[in-house]
């Protein structure tokens, strides 16, 4: 059998690999501490696993759902981006419900991409951007995101005949894996760039609650005029600790998230109306439950930031997002560090390189253990040779 050209074209997906890489140790009898994937341990808050419990004994919610999403969920969207971030929405044709942003953000190519169109993506990112352009038989154009520009794309350095070439353009603040944050003011100029290229903007703010030391994200449609240009993606995943619960949703122009849904009828049946109650009533809960998880997070960043400083490291201490971004200690390439991490502590690091050819040079850590793991995890890093 011979996969298809497309899928051949598609880098190893680096989180498979890591899973593979933790299993196989932990059968050799490893105790490993992974600091390497996004996934809250932090259980998702009661009051929605007892709305799921309710909501899954109604046997109306045993039948298909609607393509679209719950009107009473999409509602629910658009009156917390009111409340968070002063937009306002149509929940009827501003807002979609998605099986998790990842499934949004893969299939948005599929709507308005076609063989030699360009999809601009953040470089290190989140690979299903470049993922979803390779399965649309896109041209993925990676947009350089360096520390000395603060890990912020600089659009004027885009080619001009790449950005007249250019359908999509993918974002991401506050960004995975680098940890950065922008103010409003920075999507002010991607809106401006995009309406002089024609480019539907599609910004990633799954991290947009994830946040600290006072910081509170900016969303991309509170912008002036970026209604006209595209969408955001919004995830229940890490805001609310729901990762394994795969529902969020996609809000703004009305026309690209019609054309998402037009994929989205054909390739899925929706989310289950049991976990779309479930998010209604995660939507509601008071701010207080974010801000609790975020001291959390606080900490831990602040432990790890710490303990890692005086083990020599340069470690920034981010304002947002449960990620370090560092550089590799010693200088070498990114994979042979975390590798060598691993085999001499059993700990998982993620390398830079696995988010893009712009990211090698550095190492994620993930704060997704309690603190008594992660000052384990730091007494076997002082010991690493």
């Amino acid at each position: 059998m011979e996969y298809a050209d497309r899928i051949n074209r598609i880098p190893p997906y680096l989180f498979a690999e890591i899973d593979k890489t933790i299993t196989s140790k932990r059968k050799s009898g490893v105790d490993v501490i992974s600091l390497g994937i996004g996934d809250p341990d932090i259980p998702t808050p009661k009051e929605i696993v007892e709305s799921l419990s309710l909501a899954s004994q109604k046997t109306v919610n045993h039948r298909y759902p609607s393509y679209e999403g719950m009107i009473g969920f999409r509602d629910a969207c658009a009156v917390w981006m009111k409340n968070r971030f002063n937009v306002e929405l149509n929940p009827e044709s501003e807002v979609l419900t998605l099986i998790g942003s990842k499934e949004g953000i893969a299939h948005m190519p599929l709507a308005f991409v076609n063989p030699s169109d360009v999809v601009l993506y953040s470089n290190p990112g989140y690979p299903v951007y470049e993922v979803g352009t390779i399965l649309a038989d896109g041209i993925p154009v990676p947009i350089p995101l360096e520390s000395e520009n603060d890990f912020k794309p600089d659009l004027s350095a885009i080619d001009i005949k790449t950005a007249r070439k250019a359908r999509i353009m993918h974002l991401n603040y506050p960004n995975n894996p680098t940890a950065a944050t922008v103010e409003k003011e920075f999507f002010s100029e991607v809106v401006s760039f995009a309406k002089e290229h024609d480019i539907i903007v599609c910004h990633d703010a799954a991290y947009s609650e994830v946040s600290f030391d006072g910081y509170k994200a900016p969303s991309f449609l509170e912008v002036d005029g970026a209604l006209d240009v595209g969408i955001e993606f919004h995830s229940l995943s890490k805001t609310f600790n729901m990762t394994g619960w795969r529902i969020g949703f996609a809000a703004g122009n009305p026309e690209v998230i019609a054309g998402l849904g037009k994929v989205k009828q054909n390739v899925d049946s929706g989310v289950f109306q049991g976990i779309q109650e479930a998010a209604i009533t995660a939507l509601n809960l008071p701010a207080t439950i974010i801000e609790k998880n975020n001291r959390i997070i606080q900490a831990r960043r602040n432990l790890m930031v710490d303990g890692l400083s005086r083990l020599g490291w340069k470690v920034p201490k981010p304002k947002a997002t449960f990620y370090l971004w560092i550089p590799v200690p010693d200088g070498s390439p990114s994979i042979d560090f975390a590798k060598k991490v691993l085999d001499e502590t059993g700990v998982v690091v993620t390398p830079g390189v696995g988010f893009g050819k712009y990211g090698e040079g550095y190492i994620r850590i993930a704060l997704t253990q309690s603190e008594q793991r992660l000052k384990e995890a730091l007494d076997r890093l002082e010991k690493l040779e």
